[in-house]
């Protein structure tokens, strides 16, 4: 269900307080229209995000997050630190990797 491309963002937008299709459309930086709305549909048939209408004509909704869809905050937070953790950790280890083990100096790189 959230392991779909797309929906992890969706939620993180959705916990940073987007609320409007067109805001989440911006900030989701290479989502087509359909995927999002798609994304959105399935959330809601999940249980974890509801859609509140605020325009009868045409029919356009603000997405809110569930009590469960709110319980999903631990496990977003644990992705998040991990991410911070460890890109931080493979960027030392990718200086590290490319310094003579003697010397520390840079080794030249062949690509």
């Amino acid at each position: 269900m959230i392991g779909d491309r797309w929906t992890i963002l969706i939620l993180r937008d959705l916990f940073r307080g987007y609320r409007r299709y067109k805001d989440l459309l911006r900030s989701l930086e290479g989502i087509s229209p359909n995927l999002l709305a798609e994304r959105l549909k399935r959330l809601e048939e999940h249980g974890l995000v509801e859609r509140q209408l605020y325009c009868q004509r045409p029919p356009r909704g603000d997405y809110r997050l569930t009590v469960r869809g709110k319980r999903l905050a631990p496990v977003l937070e644990a992705m998040r630190q991990w991410g911070d953790a460890y890109t931080a950790c493979e960027a030392a280890a990718t200086e590290a990797d490319l310094a003579a083990p003697a010397t520390g100096e840079a080794l030249p790189l062949h690509v």
